[in-house]
């Protein structure tokens, strides 16, 4: 089953957006993503109606942040993303019915349920500006500068 790493590749694209001066353009986003810069405008649109970035137009545009990373959490991002599956597991329904099919419908549902808010309340515990200081923390345990995330991608 393929995962949904929207919201580990959107991080990643604000972090690099954090370090750096000025706009950013989609097709250097995409190709530090490996991805379309379709893609990342989409994903950046909705980011831009909840107030998280800003985009402008022309020679010398492209996308910036326009938040306080201080204020925004990984689980605001999530939402934002649309609140993809947490979980990549789910139940059988094969056997409508059938009382074992049910009561381990009803054991997992429960499990799944206390892990998705366990997990949503620890990404509305971090924020961007926690993780852009734990970025420039381990470029300078790297004894890399600004510079090395510019060729990262």
């Amino acid at each position: 089953m393929k995962r949904d790493s929207r919201l580990s590749g959107i991080l990643h694209v604000l972090l690099h957006m954090a370090q750096h001066e000025g706009p950013s353009t989609s097709e250097e986003m995409a190709r530090a993503m490996s991805t379309n810069p379709v893609v990342i405008r989409r994903i950046m649109a909705g980011l831009r109606e909840q107030g998280y970035v800003r985009s402008e137009k022309g020679h010398g545009g492209g996308w910036t942040l326009a938040c306080d990373l201080s204020q925004v959490t990984l689980r605001d991002i999530y939402t934002a993303l649309g609140c993809p599956s947490l979980l990549a597991i789910g139940n059988r329904t094969e056997s409508p019915g059938c009382l074992v099919e049910e009561a381990v419908n009803a054991a997992l549902d429960r499990s799944f349920q206390a892990a998705e808010a366990l997990l949503l309340a620890r990404l509305g515990e971090v924020t961007l500006a926690t993780l852009s200081q734990d970025v420039r923390a381990r470029l300078a345990a790297h004894g890399r500068g600004q510079r090395s995330l510019k060729r990262h991608g």
